[in-house]
């Protein structure tokens, strides 16, 4: 409840009597309003019977309820105290499993604990580049895109939600209208992938590619040859992409690495139904 202290000055005079009474009735409307009238040393005389005829009819304002609205995020809170609830890290296991669903090869049900740990932290949403994977190899290509767009736009250097965010879209519209539509971001700290975002970018041979990486890092060789892949199926190239895809998963670092994307060459493998042996 609203509990309001209103300190009013009075004189030894009708006039002020009759003034309290007014700024009684003019009140704002609220739960409880305390009137205190401070102590004084001068008696004051008694209000006319003509005063008290008029404060007898001075009707109250009706209480104004307070909107439902503001009561709620504290009952969550208090809910979420009393149940030990914690949405935050509930989304972020729900990113976990699906994480860990994606890598076995369950997409469907990655996708699940994805839009699970939105619903229960929607801020998460902008961040969840792992969903908008999910939604390609579900073939899920428009919200594909739109997952990309919104994870650039929380992260404006990242390289490859902007290529990814293109292989949705050249589904969707074709490779040149995909490529006027191409998200720009700043510059990849990874030469491997500045070389591989120029690509998709402007178009060019995703044989030199890999060639340029061929005796470099490990890890550069692997990103040159999934890369190159995902290029030449962007092309309805299959053949083409279906060898650099599957020398991407061969690779030592394909073979061995716990990177993310590692995972996705093979199971981009899977869904395409290539036999890796």
């Amino acid at each position: 409840m609203i509990s309001r202290t209103i300190h009013l000055q009075t004189s030894a005079v009708d006039s002020s009597a009759e003034a309290t009474a007014m700024a009684l009735s003019s009140l704002p409307a609220c739960s409880q309003t305390v009137v205190k009238f401070p102590p004084h040393t001068v008696k004051h005389p008694s209000p006319s019977p003509a005063f008290v005829t008029r404060l007898a009819h001075v009707k109250p304002q009706s209480f104004l309820p307070l909107p439902r609205r503001l009561f709620l995020p504290s009952a969550s809170a208090i809910w979420d105290a009393l149940t030990g609830r914690d949405p935050a890290r509930e989304a972020s296991l729900a990113v976990r499993r699906g994480m860990q669903l994606f890598r076995q090869g369950d997409v469907s049900g990655s996708l699940v604990e994805f839009d699970k740990a939105i619903e229960l932290d929607p801020r998460q949403k902008s961040y969840l580049w792992q969903r908008g994977l999910s939604l390609y190899y579900l073939n899920r290509f428009e919200e594909g895109a739109e997952q990309f767009r919104l994870d650039v736009a929380q992260n404006p250097n990242d390289t490859e939600e902007s290529i990814w965010c293109f292989l949705c879209e050249a589904q969707l519209y074709g490779v040149e209208e995909a490529r006027k539509r191409f998200l720009e971001v700043g510059q990849d700290s990874r030469p491997v992938m500045r070389e591989g975002y120029n690509l998709f970018k402007d178009g060019g041979d995703p044989e030199l590619l890999v060639s340029k990486f061929l005796r470099g890092r490990v890890d550069e060789y692997f990103y040159a040859s999934l890369y190159a892949g995902l290029y030449h199926e962007s092309q309805n190239d299959m053949d083409a992409a279906k060898h650099h895809i599957i020398t991407a998963c061969q690779s030592p670092y394909g073979s061995r690495s716990d990177d993310y994307m590692a995972s996705l060459a093979k199971v981009h493998c899977l869904c395409r139904n290539w036999d890796l042996k």
